[in-house]
C-alpha cells in the first residue's frame, strides 16, 4: 500500500511538472512571436488559451490589463460602459476623455463612431507609457455584435506603440486576419505553436472546385473553366468579400457594400446580388448558417489571398534559403494590387495590407541580394517596390545608396532630385533621414 501511494504521489509531481513545463513553452513562445505585434489572437482551439492569460498577469516585467466581456456586451454602447468601468478600476484616469465627449454620444456611441474611437485611442495611449499588454477576454460574447466587431477592427488599426492587445476567444472572431497578419500586425497562436497555414481551416486538396484570385484585376475559375457570366461586378465583389474572413452577417455585408442605403433597400439589393452570384456559378456557394453567412464548406476552394498570406508569414518566420524560397512565391503570386480597378473602401484597406505584404517580400529578397554581393539585382528589385509604394522614403534610401555603392553616383543624385521634385509637387517635404542619406553619399 505504501507503495503505491508514493508512486501515486511520484506520478502526480511528473504531471504537475510537466503542465508546468507546458505552460511555460507557451509562454515563450508568446514572447517570442509576439514581439513587435500590436494583435495577438489565442487561436480557440488552444488548451492553454486561460492559462497564459493567468500567465501575463502573474510575470512582473509585463505590464497587464484585462476586461472580459460581459453577457450585457451586446452592443457597442454597452461595450464602451462596462470596458470604461472596469478600466477605471485599474486606472484610475481611465474614462475622462470619453466622459468628455458631447451627452447625446452617451446616450449613442454609435452616433459618431469616429469620435468615440479617437477617445478611447487616447484613454489607451495614457494607460502607461511603458509596454503594456490589454486582454480582451471571452470576446466570442461579441459574435452577434457587428458594431463592436467593427470597432474592434478599427481600434486594432490605432492602438498606440506601446500596447499589445490579446484576444482570448471561444471561436474565431470576425476580423480580417489575413489582412491583419499581411501587413504584419497581428499573429494567431495556438499554444507554443505559430499558426502558418490553414489559418481560417484546412484548405489543401489536389484538385479545387473553385479558384478565386484577387491580386490583379481579380478572376475566379470553376472546375478549371474562366468564370464570365456575373450580370455586373457585384456578384463577384460578394464572393470576394465573403472569403476575407471566416464568416460574415448580412449586415456588414450591407455595410460595405451599400453604406448610403438604408438597411431595407440594401437587404434587398443583398439578395439580387447574391441571387446573380449563385446563377454565375450554378450553385450556392453563399450558404446562411446560424445567423452568418460562409462559403459552401462542401466546395474545395483556392484563395490566392490565403496561399499569399501564408507563405508571407512562413517568409517571416523561416531563415536562408527557405526564406528566399517564401518571399520569391508571394512575389509570383502578386499580380497586381488586390481587385486592381475597384476602389470601395474595404477593397482599398485590404489593397494596402497586400501591398505591404508585397513590399515585404522584394525588399526582403533584395537585402539577400545585396549579402550575396549582386546589387544589380537587389536595385532591380528595389525600383519595383517603389512602383507599388511611391511614398515609401526607406525605399528610396536604399536605392540612392544602392546606385552609389555601384559607382552610378550621377544617378543617385538623379533620382533624389526627382524624388524631391515629385514631394513637393504633392505639397509635401522630404523627411530628415532621406536628407541626410543624400548629404552623406554627396559630401
Amino acid at each position: 500500500m505504501i507503495y503505491f501511494a508514493l508512486l501515486s504521489q511520484l506520478i502526480k509531481k511528473v504531471e504537475a511538472m510537466t503542465l508546468q513545463n507546458t505552460v511555460q513553452s507557451a509562454y515563450d513562445a508568446f514572447l517570442k512571436f509576439s514581439d513587435g505585434k500590436q494583435v495577438v489572437l489565442l487561436h480557440p482551439q488552444s488548451r492553454l488559451r486561460s492559462v497564459l492569460v493567468a500567465q501575463l498577469f502573474k510575470d512582473s516585467n509585463t505590464k497587464t490589463f484585462y476586461y472580459a466581456l460581459g453577457e450585457n456586451d451586446t452592443n457597442l454602447q454597452s461595450f464602451i460602459e462596462s470596458f470604461a468601468h472596469d478600466m477605471s478600476a485599474q486606472h484610475p484616469t481611465f474614462g475622462r476623455h470619453l466622459y468628455m465627449l458631447p451627452y447625446q454620444l452617451h446616450q449613442n456611441f454609435a452616433e459618431d463612431v469616429d469620435r468615440v474611437l479617437d477617445a478611447m485611442v487616447q484613454e489607451i495611449a495614457e494607460l502607461s507609457d511603458e509596454s503594456f499588454v490589454l486582454i480582451l477576454d471571452e470576446y466570442d460574447r461579441s459574435d452577434d455584435a457587428n458594431d463592436i466587431n467593427r470597432f474592434v477592427e478599427y481600434l486594432a488599426d490605432l492602438l498606440p506603440p506601446q500596447c499589445k492587445l490579446v484576444i482570448n476567444s471561444r471561436t474565431m472572431p470576425r476580423l480580417p486576419w489575413l489582412s491583419m497578419i499581411a501587413k504584419d500586425q497581428a499573429i494567431i497562436l495556438k499554444d507554443d505553436q505559430l499558426i502558418t497555414s490553414d489559418i481560417y481551416g484546412p484548405h489543401t486538396h489536389k484538385k479545387y472546385d473553385l479558384e478565386v484570385f484577387a491580386l490583379g484585376p481579380g478572376f475566379v475559375r470553376l472546375n478549371g473553366d474562366l468564370v464570365d457570366t456575373w450580370e455586373g461586378h457585384l456578384p463577384r465583389l460578394l464572393l470576394f468579400y465573403a472569403l476575407d474572413r471566416p464568416v460574415v452577417t448580412r449586415a456588414e455585408i450591407c455595410g460595405a457594400f451599400w453604406p448610403n442605403l438604408d438597411m431595407d433597400q440594401a437587404v434587398n439589393v443583398f439578395h439580387v446580388t447574391k441571387r446573380r452570384l449563385h446563377k454565375a456559378l450554378d450553385l450556392d456557394v453563399l450558404l446562411h448558417i446560424d445567423n452568418y453567412y460562409q462559403i459552401n464548406s462542401d466546395l474545395t476552394v483556392y484563395y490566392d489571398i490565403v496561399d499569399y498570406v501564408e507563405t508571407l508569414v512562413k517568409g517571416r518566420y523561416s531563415e536562408g534559403d527557405e526564406q528566399f524560397a517564401a518571399w520569391q512565391r508571394v512575389v509570383d503570386l502578386y499580380k497586381g494590387p488586390f481587385l486592381q480597378g475597384h476602389d470601395e473602401t474595404w477593397i482599398i484597406d485590404r489593397r494596402r495590407a497586400m501591398r505591404a505584404g508585397y513590399i515585404e517580400a522584394v525588399v526582403g529578397m533584395a537585402q539577400t541580394w545585396q549579402e550575396q554581393g549582386k546589387g544589380e539585382a537587389a536595385l532591380k528589385l528595389y525600383r519595383s517596390a517603389i512602383e507599388e509604394a511611391y511614398d515609401r522614403e526607406d525605399l528610396h534610401q536604399a536605392v540612392i545608396i544602392l546606385y552609389n555603392n555601384l559607382g552610378r553616383r550621377g544617378e543617385a543624385a538623379a533620382h533624389f532630385q526627382q524624388l524631391e521634385k515629385a514631394f513637393k509637387d504633392q505639397g509635401k517635404s522630404l523627411s530628415e533621414a532621406t536628407i541626410q542619406t543624400y548629404n552623406d553619399i554627396m559630401a
